[in-house]
């Protein structure tokens, strides 16, 4: 059976370093992140071709899923406003120094986990969750790191 989802995409710049790597990335160093999220409805997880939403004619939002401009605000106020220019360290090992720069710098993170495609893409996933309506649940979610590697998240 078909069904409907809507994606939106997002492009924020962040900084990370990998403790302990055995290469490159265990430096800090930067991205232009991409970050694709893709929603639907159980409300419309059986639609026909031809037959159309409805829900109530009076409301101009009649035949949509979700709105995109109320997607990209559950997005930004959750992720992309929170990590844009920041820097996202890993907690173990990095306290002291990530401290340190707190105290000189607004966005600097120190998460407890390696701060890896995968992992924040499993922490975005847990921020929007937090934020996004009842009706509306995560499809999925994929972040780019380069413009070649990204990580998926299906649900």
């Amino acid at each position: 059976m078909p069904t409907l989802s809507i994606t939106k995409i997002f492009t924020f710049e962040a900084a990370h370093a990998l403790l302990g790597y055995d290469g490159l990335c265990a430096n800090i160093h930067g991205h232009s992140y991409r970050l694709e999220v893709t929603v639907c409805s159980p409300a419309l997880d059986s639609v026909e071709p031809g037959r159309y939403i409805e829900s109530d004619k009076a409301d101009p939002k009649n035949g949509m899923l979700f709105d995109f401009s109320e997607l990209k605000k559950c997005v930004n106020q959750s992720i992309v406003d929170v990590f844009d220019h920041a820097l996202i360290l890993n907690r173990e090992g990095n306290a002291e120094i990530g401290e340190m720069l707190k105290t000189r710098y607004q966005k600097v993170f120190c998460v407890p986990f390696q701060p890896t495609s995968e992992n924040l893409l499993l922490d975005f996933a847990q921020r929007l969750q937090s934020v996004l309506p009842e009706k509306i649940r995560l499809k999925r979610m994929r972040l780019y790191e380069t413009a070649t590697s990204y990580t998926d998240l299906d649900f």
